[in-house]
């Protein structure tokens, strides 16, 4: 597990960077559970003799609050910003939530390690009732996910799914003032940022089935940098690393985005990797087609495949693949 915070004396870097240097500057989003995995980044790197600064900046994702995200681009509108900052040298790495990172990424640009993941279930939180099933008929609940609301329709088609954005504090606000008897969150998320009080329960994974890469840290840099490939690598956690890159082979095989109610989870059981996944039809409440695999994966290439497998059973099972 991860510790549950930042220091509060990080420093935001706002100018561009002039010449080379041997400090790593780390593109961030400026959310909050953002800066704290920026600042994880940090503190391993610098544990490591490197010296590191951050960068903040707002995306696309951040500013636009009024619509769901499969309307305005997908979770990629997290993510271009921080590539662009890599692309003109402003940064030299980008720390992501793997779940917002595109399964197909630009031109020139490379996953350079996945971290050790964290809790990668989904969370219920409310204020008045301690789990799904203490809900009454009707209640609200609250979701930025396709994948959830499909997923609790499927556990309580009484329920009214609602939409909500914004950063995780912002969807706490809006719970706490009354919008939505409940709302589903990473675990995560709120671990991360020591808010685990927030949390009546969470979810076994076979009930709801997690986000492809849910709870781990992904860390972007250009494809040419073999300098930080090198300096990142020891950053790397391989079981992670393999488990969530069957997780996005199951979605990029789906043509996978937000836009998809998707989810796929893997999970090391006696040196074998177990990945399930499920897709929702968001036309038919209640509609779920599940496939499941297990074998070795000693390698990426090796869990890819295990990924492929489970979306050509999901496809035989009548998943209909995006395009």
């Amino acid at each position: 597990m991860l510790a549950s915070g930042p220091p509060d004396d990080y420093e935001l870097v706002t100018c561009v960077r002039s010449s080379p240097t041997s400090t790593i500057v780390i593109a961030t989003r400026e959310s909050r559970l953002a800066l704290w995995q920026a600042e994880h980044v940090k503190v391993l790197l610098v544990q490591r003799g490197h010296s590191v600064e951050l960068l903040g900046m707002t995306t696309r994702g951040d500013q636009i609050l009024d619509r769901s995200l499969s309307k305005v681009g997908g979770k990629g509108l997290f993510v271009k910003e921080l590539e662009t900052a890599l692309e003109d040298g402003r940064a030299d790495i980008a720390v992501h939530s793997l779940k917002d990172v595109p399964m197909e990424l630009p031109a020139g640009f490379a996953l350079a390690c996945v971290l050790e993941r964290e809790d990668p279930r989904d969370a219920f939180v409310s204020p008045h009732h301690a789990s799904l099933d203490d809900l009454p008929q009707g209640a609200v609940v609250g979701t930025s996910s396709l994948r959830r609301a499909v997923l609790l329709q499927a556990l309580r088609p009484d329920l009214d799914i609602q939409p909500l954005r914004g950063n995780l504090d912002t969807r706490l606000r809006k719970l706490d003032e009354g919008h939505f008897a409940a709302i589903v969150l990473a675990a995560a998320g709120l671990k991360r940022l020591g808010l685990e009080d927030r949390i009546r329960a969470v979810f076994a994974p076979d009930r709801m089935l997690p986000a492809a890469g849910q709870g781990a840290l992904g860390i972007e840099v250009r494809a040419d940098r073999a300098d930080l490939l090198a300096v990142l690598a020891p950053l790397a956690h391989q079981p992670t690393w393999q488990a969530t890159a069957a997780e996005r082979a199951v979605s990029r095989a789906m043509g996978g985005s937000c836009s998809m109610p998707l989810a796929a989870h893997a999970q090391w059981v006696d040196g074998a990797l177990q990945l399930h996944a499920a897709w929702g039809d968001q036309d038919t409440k209640g509609l779920l087609v599940r496939a499941e695999t297990a074998g070795p994966a000693g390698s990426l290439a090796a869990a890819e495949a295990l990924g492929w497998q489970v979306a050509e059973a999901l496809q035989a099972g009548g998943a209909r693949p995006a395009g």
